[in-house]
């Protein structure tokens, strides 16, 4: 496999990169207004839901996928003091309020149940059958409250030219129209659970140089969040202790974060070109987090170009095999959901690339052969 040297790296992805934050910079600042507008309207409503703030220079609650694809997580108000569940129980209702003859199966993966009694001061409305059924918070229930909640605001605030909700979806999606063209936005209630690291996320794992302890209590200090996903179970997510860690990673001097910025790019115009990409942010990240892990030593992220190839072998051989561990709940495989011959296209795509990795970026410029 041919090397590719860090400055023609550097010169070939540079305008790109750039051009690129520019573009996604507009496009969150464009989207979390009219998110800021919407989810205002949705708290004035029903005091559960708390409005995404809008901010020049934090956006805490905005998850980049894509240049065109964002995830907002909405807060939820009224559950506080969270502790993990006591014991197991079966569960044999429906969504429909039937009652099952079989229990529901048990979640797996990210997925949890979400029991009132894990908070010690529920607000009285999340009791209500509108949102709950036997003493859990089913999701499905609070995304159907919202999605109403929200077809409102959207006339309410006079944003049915800007702001449309996609049909036939399990999740809330939004096509928000901005000045570069529509973003697909997801919309989800959140439950917020800071200072407190789940039991499922067993991090750091034994023996692991990286990241170092200080590092490590900063990032569990963010805590965890439930995202309400769709059907019985809620979703942990980790963004904020995610954020964090890639915040503080180069600390020592290395490219780490440069080197995602580059992959970010490749994968947006060569491996997963459009507005939906197969591959999004948040696998992208993943890779990065399990290669720091596997190569702790800072001499291993001094040059781009080795340490990216190090990277694109790495995503490789997560696609190849259909199989990317979550990096807090490694039994959790991200690529699950993820339908194999697509996979195989870009599999192939990657694999082009390790062989001849040079630089071919459509309306880019080339570089210099090596």
């Amino acid at each position: 496999m041919r090397s590719l040297p860090g400055e023609d790296l550097e010169s070939a992805l540079l305008d790109k990169v750039e051009l690129r934050r520019q573009l996604i910079s507009q496009t969150v600042e464009e989207v979390q207004k009219v998110v800021h507008c919407l989810t205002t309207e949705i708290s004035h409503q029903d005091t559960r839901f708390q409005a995404v703030p809008c901010s020049d220079t934090y956006h805490g609650h905005i998850k980049v996928l894509a240049p065109r694809q964002l995830l907002v997580t909405v807060p939820v108000r009224g559950l506080a003091g969270y502790r993990e569940a006591r014991a197991q129980r079966w569960r044999y209702y429906s969504l429909q309020g039937t009652r099952l003859r079989c229990p529901l199966r048990a979640p797996e993966g990210l997925a949890q149940w979400l029991e009132l009694e894990q908070f010690t001061r529920p607000l009285g409305l999340w009791h209500g059958p509108d949102v709950s059924t036997e003493g859990d918070l089913v999701p499905a229930k609070v995304l159907q409250v919202f999605r109403t909640l929200l077809e409102r605001a959207i006339a309410t605030c006079g944003l049915a030219g800007q702001a449309s909700l996609l049909e036939d979806r399990t999740a809330i999606w939004v096509v928000v129209e901005t000045g570069s063209g529509p973003v697909d936005v997801e919309l989800a209630p959140t439950v917020e659970v800071p200072g407190t690291w789940p039991g499922k996320a067993r991090w750091p794992r034994c023996l692991r140089r990286w990241p170092p302890p200080e590092t490590v209590q900063c990032v569990k200090s963010f805590g965890f969040s439930l995202v309400a996903g769709g059907g019985y179970h809620w979703q942990l997510s980790f963004v904020q202790a995610e954020r964090a860690l890639l915040v503080q990673m180069d600390e020592d001097g290395g490219c780490r974060r440069r080197c995602l910025r580059l992959l970010k790019q490749l994968t947006e115009d060569v491996w997963c070109p459009g507005p939906r990409p197969l591959i999004t942010a948040q696998h992208l990240e993943t890779v990065l987090l399990w290669t720091c892990e596997k190569h702790p030593q800072p001499r291993a992220w001094r040059e781009p170009g080795p340490a990216l190839l190090r990277l694109v072998r790495k995503l490789h051989k997560c696609v190849s095999q259909h199989l990317l561990r979550h990096y807090f709940v490694p039994h959790s495989n991200l690529l699950q959901s993820t339908h194999p011959h697509e996979l195989h296209g870009v599999a192939q795509k990657l694999a082009f690339f390790l062989k001849n990795p040079n630089l071919r970026l459509p309306g880019g410029d080339q570089p210099p052969p090596t």
